[in-house]
């Protein structure tokens, strides 16, 4: 097991990242403390098990970071703050799940959309059965709060609503926007969300809080996730149809609502000064990668996914160790900038970055379904997206102002999404696709980013490094790790599933009682 923080960039500290690349897997039985710093970030997050297809188990929940006390927020203070966890959810266990995906079976249709980890409100007596549990979100009427909203799924990309509710946009991933009103919100596998939504309804009834698949047909009505938002003076409990969704299968209406999404350039957030002094715009670009992905198709007789035409191969050896260690032929910096004419490859390739450079990366969809890209250890800026596929030409289009800062974005089917990202920070960044399928099967690369210069202030190897692969001789006994050797009545494979569990309920606990102060 290993769990990493989505959007916490972990600044010069990718040993605390929680992907394969930088660090061994826990073992079962271990414990290991994540210890890092939230430097010069704000905003709303989430952790997650990384490994093994864990992540459709569950054992995710949200991080946030607040602003310090000399940084004003950029709107007034909310009267109270609620996190909401969306993720498809499927009846097959995530090893089921992950033998389909190694077999070329589509995951299909979810069983249901979870809403905090509750099924639906039987909101239709047809499609939802009787006796399960749902979430209740309590609120006082003319109080506003911040809703932070993060889709921790594995494939489906859903639409957020509540009815008869605005939601004010006011945060993604760590970067203040423009304040814009919008009455739902398409989250994509991987993104997060915070909203201002005011209780200013009469309460005549409690409103249903809706997460329902897009760009889908029919088939998928069932896995639709509800929840209740409750007035402490309502009148009754919510009926009738849930808010309607217009062009529930439309890429268009969803493209447009993401080009819409803008950075607040005035507003301060983890420094004081404004985010838009950062001129991103006026700075010159010293690398390009178009990737371009593929759907899943054989290589030497397994299914497997591509970038470039490489399907990434993780190493036994943690990449971060094997270059702190200089253990030769564990990997290449030799992944191309384009798609090369030649056969796809399973192969452990990376792109070498340059320090303090000025990367600008198009990401080209040739699947048939969204996918999502996420950068560990940064915030790049997304310049534009446009369906077709792009040209040199396509820069034409770029928004150079104020294109929103975040670390997760969607590249629709038959589409392009573009992005600019300041390499500055030292270390070795997993680049990837949050479409957990797609991520498992080899959709990944990872991104070296050496300092030239001596730098004392890049965090150095942990004492509580865990070794493996070709550096397992170097691993001492853990004093204290969990025993079930004492009488247990669970076989060996029971003792392994236990230890599991207990990691997520320790990581959850301690992330879910944590709410950081910068």
């Amino acid at each position: 097991m290993l769990m990493c923080r989505n959007g916490v960039q972990h600044r010069k500290n990718s040993w605390q990242d929680g992907v394969s690349g930088t660090s061994c897997p826990i073992p079962a039985g271990w414990n290991w403390t994540y210890q890092f710093q939230v430097k010069d970030q704000i905003g709303s997050f989430f952790y997650f098990p990384s490994l093994n297809f864990q992540k459709a188990a569950g054992g995710y929940g949200g991080v946030i970071i607040n602003n310090r006390e000399v940084i004003p927020l950029p709107f007034g203070f909310p009267d109270g703050d609620i996190t909401i966890l969306l993720s498809d959810w499927y009846t097959r266990s995530h090893k089921d799940l992950r033998k389909d995906v190694e077999n070329g079976v589509d995951l299909g249709v979810p069983d249901g959309v979870l809403i905090n980890g509750f099924g639906p409100y039987r909101y239709d007596d047809t499609l939802v059965p009787g006796g399960i549990s749902y979430q209740i979100i309590n609120v006082e009427p003319g109080k506003t709060y911040r809703f932070r909203v993060h889709n921790v799924g594995i494939s489906t990309s859903l639409n957020f609503r509540i009815q008869n509710h605005n939601l004010l946009l006011v945060e993604t991933e760590g970067s203040y926007t423009v304040q814009q009103n919008y009455e739902n919100m398409d989250i994509h596998v991987g993104q997060s969300y915070s909203f201002l939504v005011t209780m200013d309804q009469n309460a005549t009834t409690d409103y249903y809080i809706v997460a329902s698949p897009r760009f889908v047909n029919t088939s998928w009505d069932r896995a639709t996730g509800v929840a209740i938002l409750h007035y402490s003076n309502s009148q009754g409990p919510a009926s009738g149809p849930l808010p309607a969704l217009i062009g529930q299968d439309d890429p268009s209406f969803s493209m447009n609502q993401a080009r819409s999404i803008r950075w607040n350039v005035s507003a301060g957030a983890a420094r004081p000064n404004p985010q838009g002094s950062f001129r991103y715009g006026d700075i010159t670009v010293t690398d390009v990668y178009v990737i371009l992905n593929r759907p899943p198709e054989l290589i030497n007789g397994k299914w497997r996914t591509t970038l470039n035409g490489i399907s990434y191969l993780p190493p036994s050896t943690p990449l971060k160790l094997a270059q702190q260690f200089k253990v030769l032929g564990v990997y290449k910096l030799d992944f191309p900038n384009k798609f090369m004419n030649r056969p796809p490859k399973v192969d452990t390739s990376l792109i070498n970055g340059t320090f303090k450079g000025f990367m600008e990366i198009i990401f080209q969809n040739n699947d048939t379904t969204v996918q999502t890209y996420h950068m560990d250890g940064y915030a790049f800026f997304v310049v534009g997206m446009d369906f077709g596929v792009w040209t040199e030409n396509s820069r034409s289009t770029y928004n150079k102002w104020d294109g929103v800062a975040r670390s997760t974005t969607q590249v629709f089917p038959g589409a392009w999404t573009a992005i600019l990202v300041s390499l500055d920070n030292a270390g070795i960044w997993n680049l990837r696709a949050e479409n957990l399928n797609s991520w498992y099967l080899g959709q990944e690369v990872y991104i070296q980013v050496v300092n030239p210069e001596v730098d004392y202030t890049e965090s150095s190897l942990p004492q509580n490094a865990i070794y493996c692969g070709l550096l397992s001789s170097l691993q001492k006994e853990q004093s204290h790790k969990f025993d079930f050797s004492m009488g247990s009545p669970f076989c060996s494979n029971s003792r392994v599933m236990l230890a599991l569990l207990l990691l997520v309920l320790i990581e959850s606990f301690f992330f879910s009682m944590w709410s950081v102060v910068l």
